[in-house]
């Protein structure tokens, strides 16, 4: 019973009055997408790419804690990515190092609170001892919630979710929606309410698919390392003009 009652507290179910309007997104999830197109555009190496990618994250973080956005998660590296050539995935490692080493530090001067989720791992020692101390740092920021998807894929989070219902011992006829929630990677993450994909590709990649179920998609031809304030602002415009009826009408 203690744990249902826990399930039930940490879950959330967000719905607006019907018929109203949204203004901001409270919660937008980011597939940042286009980092190799824009490099090989400029005959630059893809770790370019990359490089020029983590400047794009952390000026629109700057620009979410602007416009009053509470949670930002970003798609940063999924469990498919390690099929990648070994160089580009060697050097992925250590920019995701240098970006908790140089970028992530100023954005906790100003409120961010840093959380990673997905598998840890098949990740560098150095990688997650990085990790983890910034989590540490940044533990008691409210000011925006920077959730980091590091070796995450949808599929993969709900098979072990799965698989941990099933070893705390509950009765089928205790598990609901909430149940399988609360064994989520993170289950105090919020739904997003937005999806924003960049680079013009128009899918979800395996990315968040229990928590995108009613989320707004808003697909965008800017490449990664391009998307900034303005093109965040855009994003969320389109937003401002649906309609979010959670199935009703």
């Amino acid at each position: 019973m203690k744990l249902l009652s826990r399930i039930r507290t940490l879950a959330r179910v967000k719905a607006l009055p019907e018929g109203n309007l949204p203004e901001v997104a409270q919660v937008v999830a980011i597939i940042m997408d286009g980092n190799g197109r824009w490099a090989r555009r400029r005959g630059l190496p893809v770790a370019a790419g990359h490089r020029a990618g983590t400047k794009a994250l952390r000026r629109t973080v700057e620009a979410a804690i602007d416009v009053g956005i509470q949670h930002i998660v970003v798609y940063a590296f999924s469990t498919e990515n390690w099929s990648r050539p070994q160089d580009e995935v060697d050097a992925l490692m250590d920019i995701f190092g240098e970006t908790i080493e140089r970028e992530l530090p100023d954005l906790a001067e100003q409120g961010v609170r840093v959380r990673f989720i997905g598998r840890r791992d098949r990740a560098p020692e150095s990688l997650r001892a990085r990790m983890e101390s910034m989590e540490d740092r940044t533990a008691l920021n409210s000011r925006l919630g920077l959730w980091i998807a590091f070796d995450y894929g949808g599929r993969a989070e709900l098979v072990e979710a799965t698989r941990r219902i099933a070893e705390s011992g509950l009765e089928p006829s205790e598990i609901d929606e909430n149940v399988l929630a609360a064994h989520l990677y993170a289950p105090e993450l919020p739904d997003p309410d937005l999806l924003i994909r960049t680079s013009g590709e128009l899918r979800v990649s395996n990315f968040l698919l229990w928590q995108l179920a009613y989320a707004e998609l808003v697909f965008v031809d800017t490449l990664w390392p391009d998307f900034g304030e303005e093109a965040l602002k855009k994003a969320l415009s389109e937003y401002a003009t649906r309609r979010r009826r959670f199935g009703g009408r």
